[in-house]
């Protein structure tokens, strides 16, 4: 199993989390966040925002499907071809166990 987590726009996070349920991967879970890229903030005219409003979407897939997701992350958080400074980041790593809190017991991630 593997942690997919999505930093995107806070204005593509709705998109993406349509894809994810519409591609068969309805688990997913938001949280907003603040930070910066590379790019260090944004200026706009003398004020410089160093921290930016984003979302990150959380889900945990068999190893098996990390490309497609991928892929189907990619393609909609872009906000434009090739995109621009800003989309966001994907980070990607490996679960080793997932329990469930209401049962007291260790989940067996299912195939979608």
């Amino acid at each position: 199993m593997i942690m997919i987590r999505a930093i995107v726009r806070p204005e593509k996070a709705g998109e993406v989390m349509t894809a994810l349920l519409e591609a068969g991967f309805p688990a997913v879970t938001k949280t907003g966040v603040f930070g910066r890229g590379k790019q260090r903030g944004l200026m706009v005219g003398e004020i410089h925002y160093d921290e930016l409003p984003k979302e990150m979407l959380m889900l945990v897939i068999p190893d098996e499907e990390k490309d497609f997701v991928l892929s189907v992350i990619l393609e909609t958080a872009r906000s434009g071809n090739p995109g621009t400074f800003g989309d966001g980041k994907i980070f990607v790593s490996p679960v080793d166990e997932v329990w469930t809190v209401s049962t007291g017991e260790q989940d067996h991630l299912v195939t979608v």
